[in-house]
């Protein structure tokens, strides 16, 4: 679906005009969003707007590393959009044509963040203080934002699995905590770029909307500094979590073998006396002893009541 505001010279907001019947030149400036396209309303990016084959391509084919490439009288930019899965982090493209005079949006899947700034645009009795990079930076906000509740989600899981109060297995525990861990690895694969997407943009000497609103697009770059940093502490986190965990298991390996072989090596003397009197060679004199096998049987006890208390006082038990 094509969807388009436009802006006339005298301020006025037009909408629900079909793009085959649009005059351009009559406009201030214009939206146009391009959602879940159909193939006949793709070829419109080329037809219509005469973009680049390059970035029309990189529309199509998702998901591209978030960047910004130079045209001749617009820019086009590549940014991720992330939603919550089940046992991952989803991410979708969306991805801008910004000129002067015109905004484009293109996007495969519905995108809530656009949606969210196309209405309060279309709400506005006053439009202005609007131009392409409002637009853009609104959306651009919108984005970044929505990265956040994801984060806390993440420490809030973190901070369970740390706590285990519902003394779930050591297993299951690892297994959490390795999908946590491939969910931060996700979003910092978009993260990441999208920080140093900001920084080209804030340091272009050729954007010059981004450098009319510097302010506004530091701000979306500031929270991008801190959530690159919380990812990385977050990762740290469970890091030390999984180490204290594998360090528990061997610590509880280690005392399970320990008490194994102070059984066996009690038992070792005794297997070896009782080897010794289960021989049945004809002459052993001790098996025509009255008091034989109780002889036997108190040595065993003695040895065994020996080496109990000998490991205990060595510390082993």
């Amino acid at each position: 679906m094509i969807s388009f505001i436009g802006i006339t010279d005298k301020n006025k907001l037009e909408k629900h005009v079909f793009i085959d019947d649009l005059n351009f030149s009559k406009y201030k400036w214009f939206w146009v969003d391009f959602n879940e396209p159909t193939k006949e309303e793709l070829t419109h990016l080329e037809k219509t707007f005469h973009f680049h084959p390059l970035a029309i391509e990189d529309c199509i084919h998702t998901l591209q590393r978030p960047k910004l490439d130079y045209y001749y009288d617009y820019t086009f930019y590549t940014t991720h959009l992330v939603r919550e899965g089940e046992r991952e982090i989803l991410k979708e493209e969306l991805d801008f044509f910004v000129g002067e005079n015109f905004i484009v949006t293109f996007h495969l899947n519905p995108a809530i963040e656009v949606s969210q700034v196309w209405d309060r645009l279309l709400s506005q009795k006053n439009v202005e203080k609007w131009d392409t990079f409002y637009v853009f930076y609104q959306i651009l906000d919108k984005i970044v934002d929505n990265y956040f509740p994801l984060i806390y989600k993440i420490e809030e899981k973190l901070n369970k699995i740390e706590d285990n109060i519902q003394n779930k297995s050591m297993s299951h525990l690892m297994n959490e905590l390795f999908d946590t861990r491939y969910m931060l690895l996700n979003l910092m694969h978009t993260i990441h770029p999208m920080r140093d997407l900001l920084y080209r943009m804030l340091n272009s000497h050729h954007l010059r909307g981004v450098k009319k609103r510097k302010e506004y697009f530091s701000d979306i770059y500031d929270h991008l500094l801190k959530l690159s940093e919380m990812v990385m502490s977050d990762r740290e986190v469970t890091a030390d979590i999984r180490d204290s965990y594998l360090s528990l298991n061997s610590h509880q390996t280690n005392n399970v073998m320990k008490v194994l072989t102070i059984i066996t090596s009690i038992f070792a003397p005794l297997t070896l006396i009782a080897g010794i009197f289960g021989m049945n060679f004809e002459y052993m004199p001790e098996l025509t002893w009255k008091y034989g096998y109780f002889f036997s049987l108190g040595l065993m006890g003695v040895i065994g009541v020996s080496m109990y208390f000998w490991f205990k006082r060595k510390g082993w038990f």
